[in-house]
Order: C-alpha cells, then structure tokens, then sequence
C-alpha cells in the first residue's frame, strides 16, 4: 500500500519557488517511500517566429 506522502513547509515551499516564473517547462516530482526525494526543472524559452525581440520580453514579463 502506498505511503501518504510527507509535504513540509520547506519542500512546500521549494516547489512553489520552483514554478514561479515558468512561462513554458516541466516540473519533475520523483517520490520514494512517501517523499519527495528530487525535483528536476526544464525551462522552455520560446521566440516570436518573427524574431521581434520586444514582444518576447512582453511575454516574459506576464
């Protein structure tokens, strides 16, 4: 049977510090035993196919 898992303030947290920011990406959560044991992070950049610059800052700052 599985093992609830264990979510502290700090790992709380972590996570929230983790996504904050991400326009495009994945978050990773890998759990052993009823704990969060790794948490992997892919950042996705993605440009305007017309290379304006300025509309790609526009979006980030959303």
């Amino acid at each position: 049977m599985a093992k609830p898992l264990e979510l502290d303030e700090k790992t709380a947290s972590l996570l929230t510090d983790t996504l904050n920011g991400m326009l495009y990406g994945t978050v990773q959560i890998v759990v052993h035993e009823g704990r969060i044991v790794q948490i992997d992070k892919t950042d996705r950049k993605r440009f305007d196919p017309s290379g304006d610059e300025l509309s790609n800052k526009r979006r980030e700052a959303r």
